[in-house]
């Protein structure tokens, strides 16, 4: 594997308006043997997209709280009924799964009662480009658009 080079001359072999392009094309390269380490896609006037998933409520809180702590308690459950007789192993995972879970409730809805006045509402956030990119180091741009152009 090569180091990345980052101080170094690039040349652009290719626009698109989507990521998922962007890497076909560095895919390609790489499924041709082309130095991929050497290559670099550049993300263009981005900006930022927060789409609002719904209504945070002292309800969904402590359901969400508690989901995540049964899971936990699930795991550490399995875990601690390795060293406990072979009789008492569910009773020791669902005894964990339960408290787990009361305290993941509890969790959430102090989150939620500390930060609920401020934001009402849960929401997934990215970043979106508005077009994308492919550069690699100049002295190999040759290369890489023979590779390209023949791979399409």
């Amino acid at each position: 594997m090569t180091q990345p080079t980052y101080n170094v001359q690039r040349a652009t072999i290719a626009e698109f308006d989507n990521y998922p392009a962007a890497q076909a094309a560095v895919d390609l390269l790489a499924d041709k043997d082309f130095e991929v380490g050497t290559v670099r896609i550049v993300g263009h006037d981005l900006k930022s997209v927060e789409q609002v998933l719904g209504k945070r409520t002292y309800g969904r809180a402590a359901g969400y709280g508690a989901l995540s702590g049964a899971w936990l308690g699930l795991m550490l459950g399995v875990l601690f009924a390795l060293f406990v007789p072979a009789i008492a192993w569910l009773s020791v995972i669902l005894w964990s799964v339960l408290i787990a879970a009361a305290f993941g409730a509890i969790f959430g809805l102090l989150g939620h009662a500390l930060t609920g006045k401020e934001r009402s509402f849960a929401a997934a956030s990215t970043i979106k480009a508005a077009s994308y990119t492919v550069e690699v180091v100049a002295d190999r741009a040759d290369e890489a658009l023979r590779l390209l152009s023949a791979g399409r």
